[in-house]
């Protein structure tokens, strides 16, 4: 199949079924997956989950052990990467240093013998505002002008899929956040379909339509970004995009809109509707920036968590915002994004505080929270399960 089929427009691709063994150890068990044409999506999860293999296998780099790979339709699972309508942009540039920009650019379309490969490759850096460079070299260029030739030598062959590894990670901050804004700006223009592999979640969230967060080898929840963040499914997911305040405890009491945990004597009420599971012992979250500071008690009320007295270990500036850690007695500890509208910290570190949060602004996860062999243990669950088991030997002691 060759990619000029696809020359206008982006395809969908699927995967079916597809696993990947290599001696020792099993990269990918079993994933199926649907990529809409058109669409940036985003492959997030850390180092060895699966996310570089799974690119890997859809370029064609790697044969899967089983299933199938289908790119608008048609099955390119035995077909050669150089056949297939892809490209890859990796985070090394690999740019001819002996050759211009623009010759950078058309000399994949002068091997494939297209017409007017030179005018295709002034096009191409037009997209990505680099034409007015095109007689450079590219030791005459930033890290940041490289990888956007990088990116128009992909573009210009006009991929049915754009395969993205880590494309961004070579670049300092400030280039990066900027190249993020320019490459959807791209994706939106050209109407190819990104497949875009990372580990930096705020890039993912950035950029992408679509995330799929995976973790060993298997995706663990996929959706929009605001989704993915505001409610997390699991354990893993709720701590590797951004962080989580998280809290185990049973469940002891339901109405038809919320549910009540007891965490060590805590109540903490979520709704109904945002937890994942309504019955037994259960884990519960928020996110930091949800959560307020406070010096003095809040008054109680039922569409607010309050937890409290407990004391603040550690004070952490941070620019646009200071994080307080805070321990609670019985809760564990907690993280309290404030914004710093004013000058200085809220509190100190060892001021007595208390913390509060909407009830509408808490989620429950779905994983069991004694299962500790396919998630991580999270340290405030961990905290929470030692001061339960501390809590009960005090009570047989005292009995």
């Amino acid at each position: 199949m060759s990619g000029r089929e696809f020359a206008e427009r982006g395809a969908d691709l699927e995967l079916v079924g597809i696993q990947k063994r290599f001696p020792g150890f099993t990269a990918i068990e079993e994933l199926d997956l649907t990529i809409p044409a058109g669409s940036f999506f985003a492959l997030l999860g850390p180092s060895g989950c699966g996310k570089t293999t799974t690119l890997r296998l859809v370029a064609g780099l790697e044969e899967p052990t089983q299933g199938r790979i289908l790119i608008g339709g048609r099955d390119v699972t035995d077909t050669r990467a150089h056949q297939r309508p892809v490209n890859t942009v990796f985070q090394s540039y690999a740019l001819f240093p002996h050759m211009s920009i623009i010759e950078n650019v058309a000399f994949g379309l002068k091997r494939r013998r297209m017409d007017d490969p030179m005018g295709k490759a002034h096009e191409a850096l037009k997209l990505v505002e680099l034409d007015h460079l095109a007689q450079r070299r590219p030791a005459q260029l930033s890290g940041g002008q490289q990888q956007r030739v990088a990116l128009a030598r992909a573009i210009v062959n006009r991929p049915a899929l754009l395969l993205l590894d880590e494309p961004l990670g070579a670049l300092d901050l400030k280039l990066r956040r900027q190249m993020q804004l320019e490459l959807k700006t791209i994706q939106e223009e050209v109407g190819l379909t990104f497949l875009h592999v990372t580990h930096d979640q705020e890039e993912a969230m950035t950029m992408a339509d679509t995330v799929a967060v995976m973790n060993k080898g298997a995706i663990e929840q996929m959706g929009a970004p605001e989704e993915l963040y505001e409610l997390p499914r699991t354990a893993f997911v709720a701590n590797f995009l951004g962080k989580s305040n998280l809290f185990t405890g049973d469940v002891v009491g339901t109405t038809s809109e919320a549910l009540s945990v007891d965490v060590a004597g805590h109540r903490i009420t979520v709704p109904v509707a945002r937890a994942q599971r309504h019955q037994g012992l259960v884990t519960v979250g928020v996110r930091p920036e949800k959560v307020a500071l406070h010096l003095e008690a809040p008054d109680a009320a039922s569409t607010r968590n309050v937890l409290g007295p407990g004391r603040v270990i550690d004070v952490s500036f941070a620019g646009v915002s200071t994080e307080y850690i805070v321990a609670v007695p019985g809760a564990g500890t907690l993280s309290v994004f404030a914004q710093n509208v004013g000058f200085g910290p809220v509190a100190h570190e060892g001021d007595e505080v208390w913390v509060s949060w909407q009830v509408e602004h808490g989620f429950g996860l779905a994983d069991e929270p004694e299962d500790s062999d396919r998630f991580p243990a999270d340290d405030d669950t961990r905290s929470i399960a030692v001061q339960r088991r501390e809590a009960l030997i005090s009570e047989l002691e005292g009995s």
